[in-house]
């Protein structure tokens, strides 16, 4: 398998290559030059399969024979040992919990997978060394922390916006230690995401070996296809068209599940519920794609002014907006909304969402308006206990502390303030 850049200014790359790179050279983002259908039998039957058999088929022709199959078989086994279920919240509504991994956030499946195929591409080079950087609005740092915690010959640098992330994500990205260092910045998410991208294309840190574990990866980015698999394999025998909600900010979950789609997964609609970081609702309304600076919101991991990805699913639908609208609607959300959301959740079905996830049931609820046959799936993509300050307030009650978030409370912060790109560049040597 071959991947271009989406800039079309880069030579093709093999799967290896744009793992390690991250980005191509003419700063556009990689992109898989064919995507083969899976067979039809494979839906039949998915039932019946593990979800390592499910994902392997899954993203095996974008790994191609880079890596063995026996050895993608166990990346994948050792990436997945968590659950994803399926929890029903109210009638024809469920949620798809993504937060049972070792950081409690969505972002573990594509951490764990890529940071174990770039220690099985550097097995062979003692003398080389990898510097993974990564830009986080909350939960990707602490995901990219615990993937690549003690991985030989990968350091990693996450850079995150000094006050805009929970008291846990932080914790989670600044006390691992080890390979580990983290970056304050006094900035916001996109400040953070502009400064790497401006790292990877500055020829004299080319020593550094420089790639991305934000979504921009394809390591990172393909495995999100998985759980999509894994809730149609929950509800498939409803035998009712599916409607997936997910709470967007990067658009790297979103854009993946349209990967699945293109895979063949029977999805009947995508809707990209965001907060008051609109770009994509607005440009679904008049046509412009117009990014503004992000603003900070209670749900953090949103507050992304220029999503990377989009261009992405722009790519998917060969930038032909009436096939494109056919499958995807966006709807934006403000913190009150999404406040009502929780408490209205909470009351009624008993459910505990956090705010990314109220976002996403808000954007379900009204896409459904207009399908009422549909099941609809909304994406719960971190554990309400990483936001403890919004959701206990709301809802007017204590959250039990899990193990995974234990681990890292009462350990000691440790971060290097920055306010400059040449600040950074000098962290780099």
């Amino acid at each position: 398998m071959k991947y271009y850049s989406l800039n079309h200014n880069a030579p093709k790359v093999s799967f290896q290559e744009a793992v390690i790179q991250g980005l191509a050279s003419d700063k556009g983002l990689y992109f898989p030059e064919n995507i083969t259908a899976l067979d039809p039998s494979f839906f039949d039957k998915i039932e019946s399969l593990s979800h390592e058999e499910i994902a392997f088929e899954a993203i095996q022709q974008f790994v191609g024979d880079e890596i063995p199959a026996a050895k993608l078989k166990e990346i994948i086994a050792d990436t997945l040992v968590f659950d994803f279920p399926v929890v029903k919240v109210e009638n024809g509504i469920y949620s798809l919990e993504l937060f049972h991994g070792p950081t409690m956030a969505f972002k573990d499946v594509g951490a764990r997978f890529m940071s174990r195929c770039l220690g099985y591409f550097n097995k062979d080079k003692k003398d080389v060394k990898n510097t993974v950087l990564v830009a986080t609005s909350g939960d990707t740092g602490g995901a990219v922390a615990s993937g690549f915690l003690g991985v030989d010959g990968v350091d990693v640098v996450i850079l995150y916006p000094s006050g805009k992330v929970s008291d846990i994500q932080e914790k989670q990205l600044t006390t691992l230690g080890q390979n580990i260092k983290a970056l304050e910045v006094d900035g916001v998410f996109d400040d953070c995401q502009d400064m790497v991208k401006k790292a990877f294309l500055d020829e004299t840190l080319a020593h550094k070996n420089l790639t991305s574990a934000n979504s921009i990866n394809i390591a990172r980015w393909l495995p999100q296809m998985f759980y999509f698999f894994f809730a149609y394999k929950a509800l498939k025998s409803q035998n009712k068209p599916l409607v997936f909600s997910c709470p967007s900010g990067n658009f790297g979950n979103i854009c993946a599940g349209i990967m699945a789609k293109k895979l063949g997964l029977p999805i009947e609609h995508f809707v990209a519920s965001t907060n008051v970081n609109d770009t994509v609702p607005r440009f679904l309304e008049n046509g412009k794609y117009d990014p503004k600076p992000s603003k900070a919101t209670i749900s953090n991991a949103m507050d992304v002014g220029n999503p990377s990805n989009f261009i992405r699913i722009q790519e998917l639908y060969n930038n032909d907006l009436k096939a494109f609208e056919k499958d995807f609607s966006s709807y934006s959300y403000t913190d009150e909304q999404t406040l009502e959301a929780m408490k209205k959740i909470y009351n009624t079905d008993g459910y505990i969402a956090e705010p990314h996830g109220a976002v996403g049931y808000l954007g379900l609820k009204k896409e459904l308006e207009k399908k009422p046959n549909a099941i609809g799936i909304f994406l719960e993509t971190a554990h309400p206990i990483k936001f403890l300050d919004v959701v206990e307030p709301a809802l007017g009650i204590t959250l039990p502390i899990p193990t995974q978030i234990k681990s890292v409370i009462n350990e000691e912060k440790v971060s290097v303030k920055i306010e400059t790109y040449e600040e950074l560049k000098s962290f780099l040597g």
